[in-house]
């Protein structure tokens, strides 16, 4: 079951990339990456992260214009540190894991900012709603093992723009309405900065 889940996500990031030759040659590596969020229920933070997911990269530094990024999360994943929370995540009026089991990331462009950071734009669909958004990285390759490049991020996004959280739970006086996302992705294969 876990094996054709891998296999299952693994597909539908390169259905969403397009398979290509790059894809073996630029991996991500799951030890040191890592998918979280942030955000305040009552007024009190709250963290969160993802398990199981899954990123490919066409990534040249040097052209970033001509990137291609894309990601698949595993919504059932999700942990939240208490297992009441994380089963009322999966209903439908928040994750609606069982009728959609992953949100997925396909970028539209990248553009270098200079000194190792560069902007993501893309679409993230979740719950068959796809919304656009703007991802900032910073490469990170010193302090890494050879041929290993970090990648860490973070965005904000309104949950209910997704309608994560309907209900009972759309006021943000409960849960807060932007969520920060932060990411730590650990690839092989990207060519020097």
């Amino acid at each position: 079951m876990a094996f054709a889940s891998l296999v299952s996500r693994g597909l539908i990031a390169l259905t969403v990339l397009g398979a290509a030759p790059w894809a073996a040659a630029q991996a991500l590596v799951a030890t040191g990456s890592n998918m979280s969020f942030v955000t305040r229920q009552m007024g009190v933070g709250v963290e969160g992260s993802f398990k199981r997911f899954d990123a490919q990269v066409q990534f040249d530094p040097k052209r970033a214009d001509a990137a291609r990024v894309g990601f698949a999360v595993d919504l059932t994943s999700v942990d939240i540190g208490d297992a009441n929370t994380m089963a009322e995540l999966r209903k439908p009026g928040w994750f609606d894991s069982a009728r959609v089991p992953q949100a997925r990331f396909a970028s539209t462009g990248v553009k270098a900012l200079g000194g190792n950071r560069f902007e993501i734009s893309g679409t993230l669909d979740i719950k068959g709603i796809s919304r656009p958004v703007v991802v900032p990285i910073t490469l990170v390759q010193t302090g890494m093992p050879a041929g290993q490049t970090r990648a860490e991020g973070q965005f904000a996004l309104r949950r209910l723009d997704w309608r994560i959280g309907d209900g009972d739970w759309n006021d943000p006086s409960l849960v807060a309405n932007e969520v920060q996302v932060r990411l730590r992705l650990v690839f092989t294969g990207i060519a020097p900065l």
